[in-house]
């Protein structure tokens, strides 16, 4: 059985936040979309897309649907390679 994790440790792993990211900017230059333009159509700032981008942020389930759907991807096709 696996051990318990502390509070402190319940960020994700940067091999996943850097998956997560390359597949948005992946995805973002197939659709033709600048960073401005993915940021605006899913109601959030130009400086948030690009740090999820460079894997610096852990964003929520909610907002990865969001990002996701705008991308025309479901968000589980986001967290794999």
């Amino acid at each position: 059985m696996p051990e318990p994790t502390h509070r402190t440790n319940r960020k994700p792993g940067r091999h996943l936040l850097q998956i997560l990211a390359e597949n948005i900017r992946h995805r973002r230059l197939r659709c033709g979309f600048s960073q401005e333009e993915l940021a605006d159509f899913c109601r959030l700032h130009r400086t948030y897309i690009s740090s999820v981008e460079r894997g610096q942020r852990n964003i929520t389930l909610g907002t990865l649907e969001i990002i996701a759907k705008v991308l025309g991807a479901k968000p589980d096709e986001m967290l794999r390679r």
